[in-house]
């Protein structure tokens, strides 16, 4: 069949069962990964180890999955991308499933921060952004979005999930149903529907039916923003780069340190079940499916770094309130009514922060393919998903050292929150309408910067 003739065929655009697949996909394998902080007190106590030595070994993980995610993205710029999302999910099902092994430290650090976290560098949002971003463009941020909300719908199901199971049976049992749902859910999924562009099954981005002409009947001349890179190593050297990375460190600051020390700080410094804490931060991720589609929708409507900065603006205003609830534990202030506001903040810190956890997200991937193209893409958004692990893994082993000093989350949980002003200052202060591809009103002569 010609590529004309199923281009024109009616029906529902085969971009969206893409969608679907990836948003299930990231809902597992995101959901499984930042449940860890469910599982750090019981193995602590297996195994006696301190708030440092389990903080370390997912500090290295979120690292590692930094690290490797520029190569895992270059192998999907250069080969074939479902290969490379496919092969990655069956590793990170087996490893998750593994972990219930653990019988020594190093036994963790190996599953953990090395094998599952380097194959999820290639079944997560880093690579299935980058593979959607090929099958729209008239709606990418908002494809982008659901798809991140699928991360969200994973945190708001597995993460209390897999604190009830640990809290009916044990962590070992928790661990093997989540591998077992990435393993035999999400890649027979992945098999059936992931495909690698549109232009393979003879469709156009979008499902438009023919490609648009000019008065002529050629094909327009496509528009190519400023700095749209051929290869990802000019990036370096144009401004957007460096702002988006500096947002997106701060980022895996705020976002890591939550993901493993949440669920803890809300047992141990607010008394609250593992079972509640579990919940509320469920509760956190799941809001993160309004805040990355709402994110999405703004970006595709109004200036998309300004919506950025908000983002981050919004996340700075979440840990205020949690800092304020930590205070008033520490010194025993109580409130008319609800008392002890430590329980109150976490769910105000919930409800704010899941509003402004993921939706930073499509917006960063959207503009950054907006500035770079596509062609490089997965190998740049990579490069920028390091910076974030780096951030992470910072902020989860300093919080686990810092509370095995103070036996407080007080000093950690701060610094992150302060971050986040030169984050929103970063995102506020690209130039989007001189560098982004959205607002090119005639083609760019020559190749971009560094051809």
């Amino acid at each position: 069949m010609t590529t004309e003739k199923q281009s024109a065929r009616p029906g529902v655009y085969y971009g969206w069962y893409i969608v679907a697949t990836a948003m299930f996909i990231a809902a597992v394998t995101t959901g499984a990964r930042n449940g860890f902080g469910v599982f750090v007190i019981p193995m602590s106590e297996t195994f006696e180890w301190n708030r440092t030595t389990i903080s370390v070994a997912a500090g290295i993980g979120w690292l590692v999955n930094g690290v490797t995610q520029p190569f895992l993205g270059h192998l999907f710029d250069k080969f074939n991308s479902r290969k490379v999302v496919l092969v990655s999910l069956l590793v990170v099902g087996l490893a998750t499933a593994g972990l219930s092994l653990t019988f020594h430290y190093l036994f963790l650090i190996f599953i953990f921060s090395f094998v599952l976290s380097t194959a999820m560098s290639g079944a997560s949002i880093g690579t299935l952004m980058p593979l959607l971003a090929r099958w729209f463009q008239k709606r990418r941020t908002t494809v982008l979005g659901l798809v991140a909300a699928g991360t969200s719908i994973g945190g708001l199901v597995l993460i209390p999930f897999s604190g009830y199971l640990v809290d009916l049976f044990n962590w070992r049992v928790s661990w093997i149903a989540l591998g077992t749902i990435v393993t035999f859910l999400a890649l027979p999924l992945g098999l059936v529907f992931l495909r690698n562009n549109p232009a393979e099954m003879g469709l156009l981005p979008d499902g438009d039916q023919e490609p648009v002409t000019d008065a002529a009947g050629n094909p327009p001349t496509r528009q190519r923003g400023l700095f749209e890179v051929d290869q990802w190593r000019q990036c370096f050297r144009t401004p957007p780069i460096w702002n988006l990375s500096i947002a997106y460190t701060v980022c895996g600051i705020t976002v890591g340190i939550i993901s493993i020390h949440f669920v803890p700080y809300a047992q141990e410094h607010v008394g609250i079940s593992a079972p509640l804490a579990a919940t509320i931060f469920g509760i956190l991720t799941g809001l993160n499916v309004i805040g990355a589609i709402g994110g999405g929708w703004l970006a595709d409507r109004f200036s998309r770094k300004n919506v950025l900065g908000t983002v981050y603006s919004v996340r700075g205003i979440a840990y205020l309130v949690l800092v304020g609830g930590l205070i008033a534990v520490d010194r025993g202030i109580t409130l008319p009514i609800i008392g002890s506001p430590g329980l109150a903040s976490l769910w105000f810190f919930a409800v704010l922060a899941g509003f402004s956890w993921i939706a930073s997200v499509p917006v960063t991937a959207s503009l950054t393919a907006d500035v770079y193209g596509l062609r490089a893409l997965a190998t740049i958004s990579g490069i920028s998903f390091l910076c974030h692990q780096v951030g992470a893994f910072v902020s989860i082993i300093l919080a686990g050292v810092l509370y095995d000093l103070t036996g407080s989350y007080l000093l950690p949980f701060t610094l992150a929150g302060l971050m986040l002003i030169p984050a929103a200052i970063a995102s506020y202060t690209i130039n989007e309408k001189k560098y982004s591809v959205r607002y090119q009103t005639a083609p760019v002569p020559g190749a971009a910067a560094g051809d």
